[in-house]
């Protein structure tokens, strides 16, 4: 059964994680008389690649991912990559110290916790590699307080369970910066999601799928979607949003916006491995990671993780990619053939075509046996024992295949936000470092969207009370770095130095 509803809305949020959670946040203290109508598939917010058991959770600050400092042809470490990702997290933090402070978020400690971020490697090139990747970053302000070293000792002081067993002959290295931070990004979502539904003109449509994006006669968005029960209505919306994961390509292409052709999606599948034995997880209180294999996805740098989910301290290792043909975790085998058009496929195959080797190691990472999955994690935890370990799978991850002009296409293994040319739609589409850099995303759909509205007479003094550096790049305005991490750390209960 079809109806037409007469209900309209200003803002359509198609997905309840904490993209949509974050901008929800943000465009509500802009701009309170927003009308906003939330959508969720799933019974719940942060059930897919927020909830924390599907994440990483690193905080990302690009403080211990090797994938972001590569190595030039001379020797010389590129950390430009880093010092985006390290400054766009400032922003999440800024918006996390606000909502704090306002009260929206009770207790910091809900979601996120200190924890020393550390690079670790070993082999004598290695060794180098990191040498010189911490010269370059340690000379650098946003980099302060990061700390090296290559005596065996020192690491076990730092990460005793990485040294324990270890070969004393062998070279190792390893960096350590303590203003590093664990973050449950499922909580963060239900603290923000739970703000939002507290507050007036805000509906939250739980179990209750978009099924169609179409355009009205006055430039609006016609929203159709079902709920549980098979009924179909809709509502008409002056924005939309679409922060859906994996879903999210289904839904550009149901919009059928010019822009939005050609994109495609590719997906890896991931498989962590748990320990919540108090007697391992208390001795380790660091996020460890190490370098990915050659051919690997930048999603799948391994790494030894503390992690803080309910209370509960634990072990995450891995993660272990893989192949499925899967959007979403609680998605259908045939969502990547479901995705196929004619508009995308010959990116599709020209990806396929330059991306054999990453395909030859995923299809490797599908055969490897649970001997080789142990074997990694004792590469990190020389002395780990079998049975304090299980299998936790992760949540999928959908790179983009982005569309060349002039035909054919590229994986993108970053985000990719696509807006309508009016800029009424935008879908976000991507994974890593996604949650860390939410608020950064946030920022870019205000800028792509909604321009006209940040000026001094409407929405830039706000933005700067919740934003103070909106505007300025702590890449290069060090004091604005240094005052911007010490205004923060203590509201959000986190390390400064």
């Amino acid at each position: 059964m079809t109806s037409s509803a007469s209900s309209r809305t200003d803002i359509v949020l198609i997905g309840a994680g904490i993209m949509s959670a974050t901008l929800g946040s943000v465009l509500k203290e802009l701009n309170p008389s927003y009308s906003m109508t939330m959508f969720e598939r799933l019974s719940d917010c942060a059930q897919e690649s927020s909830q924390a058991w599907n994440n990483a959770g690193t905080g990302h600050a690009a403080n211990c991912e090797l994938n972001y400092t590569p190595q030039r042809p001379d020797g010389s470490v590129d950390i430009s990559q880093a010092l985006k990702v390290n400054t766009e997290f400032d922003l999440s933090r800024q918006l996390w110290a606000y909502l704090v402070t306002k009260g929206a978020i009770p207790d910091p400690r809900a979601f996120i916790h200190p924890c020393p971020h550390m690079s670790m490697v070993w082999g004598t090139e290695n060794v180098a590699f990191l040498k010189a990747r911490f010269q370059a970053m340690s000379a650098h302000h946003c980099y302060h307080g990061m700390e090296y070293t290559e005596d065996g000792a020192q690491i076990d002081k730092w990460a005793p369970l990485t040294m324990e067993g270890r070969d004393p002959s062998q070279p190792v290295a390893a960096t350590r910066i303590i203003t590093g931070t664990d973050v449950d990004y499922g909580s963060l979502t239900h603290l923000l999601v739970a703000h939002l539904k507290a507050q007036p003109g805000f509906d939250l449509h739980y179990k209750t799928e978009v099924v169609g994006l179409d355009r009205e006669s006055d430039g609006r968005w016609r929203v159709t979607f079902e709920d549980k029960d098979g009924q179909r209505n809709s509502v008409s919306a002056g924005f939309v949003f679409i922060g859906a994961g994996g879903a999210a390509i289904d839904l550009l292409q149901k919009s059928d916006i010019p822009e939005g052709k050609g994109y495609g999606g590719f997906p890896v599948s991931g498989i962590w491995l748990r320990c919540d034995v108090d007697a391992v997880t208390q001795r380790h209180h660091a996020k460890v990671y190490g370098k990915a294999s050659t051919g690997s996805p930048p999603m799948s740098v391994p790494h030894l993780d503390t992690r803080v989910i309910g209370g509960k301290t634990s072990l995450l290792f891995g993660p272990y990619a893989g192949f499925s043909t899967k959007f979403l975790k609680h998605g259908s085998f045939t969502d990547l053939f479901g995705s196929i058009t004619l508009d995308n496929i010959v990116p599709l195959l020209d990806v396929a075509k330059n991306n054999i080797k990453l395909t030859e190691y995923l299809i490797g990472q599908v055969l490897q046996t649970h001997h080789h999955q142990f074997e990694m994690l004792k590469a990190f935890f020389p002395n780990a024992q079998r049975e304090d370990w299980k299998e936790a799978v992760a949540g999928q991850r959908v790179q983009v295949i982005k569309p060349y002009k002039d035909g054919g296409g590229y994986l993108e293994f970053g985000t990719e936000l696509v807006p309508a040319a009016d800029r009424s739609l935008v879908a976000l589409l991507g994974a890593s470092p996604g949650a860390s850099t939410a608020a950064f995303i946030a920022m870019e759909v205000l800028q792509t969207c909604f321009a006209d509205k940040l000026t001094d007479d409407a929405w830039l003094p706000a933005l700067k009370r919740i934003i103070p550096t909106y505007g300025i790049d702590l890449t290069t305005d060090a004091d604005a770095c240094r005052r911007t991490r010490a205004a923060t750390a203590p509201i959000l209960k986190i390390d400064n130095v």
